[in-house]
């Protein structure tokens, strides 16, 4: 190469170079204030705690949690907790309804901000399975643990074992006995599902789903609840969805990673929500012999919800306010 060429492309290289990096230190300065303005945007509406179904004791138990400076994923398991011990449920935890030989088995998952995920499937005589489901996320290698093994695992790190059966739970199963046919069947007498989202002041989010699952199930029958991506999912970037209602259906459709993905395209989690739900009315025939409803929240704090059919309701703790509201729901017979 001529001298002359040389130095003319190397002072071309020193332009581009000078040029890259006034680009770079550009784009550093546009994300630096786009992060910020997200921050913002996001610390507006936080801290929210949105549940599925009636809940107010646990919502505000949530919210207690957060003003004590516990994270996200502690006031799900604190919020939850309070309707797993409550026996007069028949929903999760101590009182749910048994399966159809009498057996009450419990469902539950966690995932928290950085996409780690836990659960318990079919286990018994422990009342608090989303708290279980939480140590085998933090404290094991696995994700998933089931039957004996769960229930194990919980009195290893101190849980005590207890009848969960209770006599109005107990009187209802003997009840359905005397009208019901023992088929391979679903039923829809019960299938609520306490799930709930969490985001913190700082706009951290996780969230978790507890359930006995179906009344008068077959045995070892496991729903929606516990699976990551159907009854529950978590991304922190964008948010997090959780369902109820018959997970069969909820699995088929892997609705809750649905509804987080519908919001990644920027729909608003109501809409998310209503689309997840009419890819199930539009996939089955039956839809009108069963509920399924989600709730969602982003990353701005926003929240929503949608059902097939009328009688859903979603509790959400926000600005102080604990409120119970109807969403809208499908219901066309």
């Amino acid at each position: 190469m001529k001298r002359r060429k040389f130095i003319q492309n190397a002072a071309l290289g020193t332009v581009g170079a000078s040029t890259l990096a006034s680009a770079l230190v550009a784009c550093s300065d546009t994300e630096k204030k786009t992060k910020a303005a997200a921050i913002d945007t996001q610390n507006k509406n936080a801290p929210v705690v949105i549940a599925t179904w009636d809940v107010k004791d646990a919502t505000a138990a949530a919210w207690q949690s957060l003003e004590k400076g516990n994270s996200a994923l502690q006031a799900v398991i604190d919020g939850c907790g309070v309707e797993e011990a409550n026996a007069d449920g028949q929903s999760v935890g101590i009182g749910g309804l048994p399966d159809r030989d009498g057996r009450v088995t419990l469902d539950a998952c966690v995932m928290n901000e950085h996409g780690d995920y836990g659960a318990v499937l079919c286990m018994e005589n422990i009342k608090h399975p989303i708290a279980v489901a939480k140590m085998v996320m933090e404290d094991t290698p696995h994700v998933i643990l089931a039957g004996v093994g769960a229930e194990q695992f919980a009195v290893s790190k101190g849980f005590k074992r207890e009848n969960l059966l209770t006599e109005a739970s107990k009187s209802g199963w003997e009840e359905w006995k005397k009208t019901a046919q023992y088929e391979p069947i679903i039923n829809i007498e019960n299938h609520d599902t306490i799930g709930m989202l969490v985001m913190d002041k700082n706009g951290t989010i996780s969230g978790g789903c507890t359930t006995s699952g179906l009344a008068f199930k077959m045995a070892g029958r496991v729903g929606d609840s516990a699976v990551i991506g159907s009854g529950l999912f978590v991304d922190n970037e964008i948010g997090a969805c959780t369902a109820t209602g018959l997970g069969e259906e909820v699995l088929k459709t892997v609705g809750s990673y649905l509804v987080v993905e519908l919001m990644r395209q920027g729909k608003s989690p109501d809409q998310a929500c209503k689309e997840a739900v009419m890819r199930i009315v539009n996939k089955s025939k039956n839809y009108k012999n069963f509920q399924v409803g989600y709730i969602a929240l982003n990353k701005k704090g926003e929240t929503g919800s949608y059902s097939i059919h009328d009688g859903f309701v979603t509790t959400t703790y926000k600005n102080g306010i604990n409120e119970t509201k109807k969403p809208e729901y499908f219901d066309k017979l």
